[in-house]
């Protein structure tokens, strides 16, 4: 609660603070991350009760897997906060912007840490609405507006079909654990098998992937990604490469136990749906990462293909495959972070973010060309930079998956090096930008400020760790520092108990497959890397073909439904009540009789009148038949509302042989003011209806069978229900007089048992009275026409 907390204060402590706002948040975000330190070799869950009759609490859970986002969403907040000191010296709307930036670290920290499935949908659709703010924030521009309402629509939707797997889920699960997460992971075994039972196993993969894919940016619903880059620089590096895009990856793993069981060989449907999803993606955006001009925009589509990586990784049903999404979810947040920031100090110090435009940038910014070299060549996975081991694993796990299943499984190891190949020349791109020989145009670029400068420096270091991690232990010197920690995420995306052999990376000491698809990726990545221009000219020209690009069908459904939106308004908003009530009560009539049909609910039977009613009774029925039958064929305005109320009075009448003499003086007083009011109002209307279209009358006459029908049909269902009573509880005197005070059950209810509604629905009138009143006095002033 602490990063919204401190959300709140910030436009406050801006007013104070000023520019040094950013310090502030940065303090709160080590702060942050020191809690999550604290909780390191801790496992277990804590709770809250929230909304107990349906069993949701805020319960959050402690494992390796929330560790490792919790510590990317406050350490790498940390640094972005710092950063931003200097970055967003010029920048407008700083107050919104840090506000903005410490409630979406704590909506992560909420969606790494949640153990209930409610509160996890909460916290997730929190990061959408954050982000949402973050990336339009240059709201007069219109491609920030583009991208922000982009990035809502798809990652909202996704979380909608999310919400809807985990209702599902929900449902199949023991009534006392029905919400709970945290139970789920612990007995995954019973979790699946009740899935399965019901069918659900598919739906629920189905809805939990769609919502995982909008929010990581897997294909096609990766278009959003570069499009957000639209966002200051920073937020680009702390959302879209080391939290909230990690947010999709993290729900995979984190449902990895429960809806892959443990033991399963070949391709289940899991891992045919992440490993073919992920390594699409990853070579996809790998591509479309080559034709990018723009290095925020190569980083983007980077970012997506990295993720896909990790999808892929948590698709394979082996220990490999949970290796490679634990280990490159850490790598990809430390060397992409890493590379973002420098690309915002290339924009700062440079003045532009065109590919085409930069080049030598060594010269001038030299520490900034060292953390590039680190950060680029663990991006390409080259030996013996980070993402290489990662990739490594990802590799090994392709080649044992295709020799368990066969057939089409050997296209895994084949896809996995034809994407990496483009991974290895987009990040050599990346890192020429600081060698060669300037272009023309490009000035002197001055050094950033230190502010600027460490946090890059930082994470680069921490690259630079890791991979030396992998040299030490292959040399035997000392064992990788990560081992253990990594060890623990891998644990914690395995079914529980299920046995595992110690995490551990290194260098290859000899030749195994996964050595040799590394060496063939960095080898036609080399030669091809001569011919990168006309690579990204030819994919280019592949994408001016509209078909081809994601956006274009995107685009063409949402400007689509917004051109069928401005035609269906003046058919919808006529102006006319006839119009309004005819749409109003078709929807209704068409979800409630739907809704029964699909429930297949019975119909009872209709036994006709009852044989004990009384003469009296009947003959009010018959004038009530009368009058319903007399309103359809009233040749005027006040004929209709005369015979209208003959019904209200003969209800009336009915309550008073019913033995209900309060209802009946209700009901009287109500109808007599209806009347009143009707024909004050008729009064400034003309006195005939005039000529009425056919269809239109044939139409309504339809209309109102239908909503008759569906009245009586649910009079029908609700009268043979037997529903418990509450009655006795009012009857009693014990309650009505003695606690209340009164003999009168309906004044004991209206009055004690619903005294803040009345007092509500009496203060409602109230206010309405005065607004009448005000206009009144208003209009008599001549301030009002």
């Amino acid at each position: 609660m602490l990063p919204f907390a401190a959300a709140a204060l910030t436009p406050v402590v801006y007013r104070v603070l000023g520019e040094r706002t950013a310090y502030y948040a940065a303090a709160v975000a080590l702060a942050c991350f020191g809690m999550v330190a604290s909780q390191l070799g801790t496992e277990g869950p804590v709770s809250f009760a929230w909304i107990p009759s349906l069993g949701v609490s805020l319960r959050f859970y402690v494992d390796g897997l929330a560790l490792l986002i919790g510590f990317l969403a406050s350490g790498v907040g940390v640094l972005i906060l710092t950063y931003s000191g200097g970055y967003m010296h010029h920048e407008p709307g700083k107050a919104k912007y840090y506000t903005a930036l410490l409630a979406f670290m704590g909506s992560m920290l909420g969606v790494a840490f949640a153990a209930d499935l409610v509160s996890l949908f909460v916290f997730w659709e929190l990061t959408s609405l954050s982000s949402f703010i973050l990336i339009g924030h240059y709201s007069d521009q219109r491609s920030s507006q583009y991208a922000a309402r982009k990035s809502m629509l798809i990652t909202v939707s996704g979380g909608l079909f999310m919400l809807i797997g985990f209702l599902l889920l929900a449902n199949t699960v023991p009534a006392p654990h029905a919400f709970d997460l945290a139970w789920m992971v612990e007995h995954p075994a019973e979790v699946h098998e009740g899935l399965v039972e019901a069918g659900m196993l598919l739906p629920v993969l189905s809805l939990v992937a769609i919502g995982a894919a909008a929010k990581s940016a897997q294909v096609p619903l990766h278009i959003w990604l570069p499009n957000a880059m639209e966002a200051p620089t920073p937020v680009s590096a702390f959302l879209h490469s080391a939290t909230m895009v990690k947010a999709g990856v993290y729900l995979v793993g984190r449902f990895r136990p429960i809806l892959l069981p443990e033991g399963v060989h070949g391709i289940p449907e899991w891992s045919l749906l992440f490993t073919v999803l992920g390594l699409v993606t990853m070579t996809v955006a790998a591509i479309l990462a080559v034709a990018a001009t723009d290095i925020k925009e190569l980083l983007a589509y980077s970012t997506a293909s990295h993720l896909g990586l990790i999808i892929a990784g948590f698709g394979f049903a082996s220990e490999l495959g949970a290796e490679t999404g634990a280990f490159h979810i850490l790598n990809h947040a430390v060397f992409k972070a890493a590379l973002f920031l420098v690309a915002g100090i290339i924009a700062h110090e440079a003045g532009t973010r065109r590919i085409a435009h930069l080049g030598g940038l060594g010269r001038d910014l030299p520490v900034t060309a060292a953390i590039t070299v680190v950060a680029a060549l663990g991006m390409a996975g080259v030996p013996p930079f980070n993402g290489f081991y990662s990739k490594e694993f990802l590799f090994d796990a392709a080649w044992h998956a295709a020799e368990a299943a066969g057939g089409l499984a050997w296209l895994y190891p084949v896809v996995a090096v034809f994407g990496s190949v483009f991974t290895f020349l987009y990040s050599v791109k990346f890192m020429m930008l600081f060698f060669g020989e300037k272009p023309e145009g490009l000035g002197h670029v001055h050094r950033p400020p230190a502010v600027m400068l460490v946090p890059p420096a930082i994470l680069g270091t921490i690259a630079a760790l890791i991979g030396l991690g992998g040299v030490t232990s292959s040399l035997h010197l000392a064992p990788a520092p990560l081992d253990h920690f990594v060890g623990e995420v891998v644990g914690s995306v395995l079914p529980p108990g299920a046995e595992h052999e110690p995490f551990h990376y290194h260098l290859p000491d000899h030749v195994t497959p996964p050595a040799v698809m590394s060496a063939t990726t960095i080898a036609l990545g080399a030669a091809a890397y001569p011919f990168y221009d006309r690579l990204h000219d030819g994919i280019n020209r592949l994408l001016s073909v509209d078909p081809l690009r994601a956006n274009w069908w995107y685009d063409n459904a949402v400007f689509g439904l917004n051109d069928a939106s401005v035609a269906a308004i003046p058919r919808i908003q006529t102006g006319l009540l006839r119009t309004y009530a005819t749409w109003t009560l078709a929807a209704v009539t068409a979800l409630a009789l739907g809704g029964y049909a699909a429930a297949s609910v019975p119909l009872p039977a209709f036994e006709g009148l009852n044989p004990s009613m009384t003469y009296p009774i009947l003959l009010v029925l018959l004038v009530a038949a009368v009058g319903a039958v007399a309103v359809s064929v009233a040749p005027s305005h006040v004929a209709g509302v005369l015979t209208l109320s003959i019904l209200g009075f003969m209800v009336a009448v009915f309550y008073v042989l019913a033995s209900a003499p309060d209802l009946a003086l209700t009901q009287l007083v109500v109808e007599t003011l209806s009347l009143v009011i009707f024909l004050l109002v008729l009064d400034r209307l003309p006195s005939f209806y005039g000529e009425m279209n056919r269809g239109r009358a044939i139409r309504d006459g339809a209309l109102s069978v239908a909503v008759g029908a569906t009245v009586f049909v649910t009079v029908l269902l609700s009268t043979a229900a037997h529903p418990d009573s509450i009655a006795s509880h009012f009857t009693e005197p014990a309650v009505t007089v003695k606690k209340a005070g009164g003999h009168n059950i309906v004044n004991v209810i209206l009055v004690d048992f619903r005294g803040f509604d009345t007092m509500g629905e009496i203060s409602v009138i109230a206010m309405a009275a005065l607004s009448v009143l005000t206009l009144i006095a208003m209009r008599e002033r001549g301030e009002i026409q």
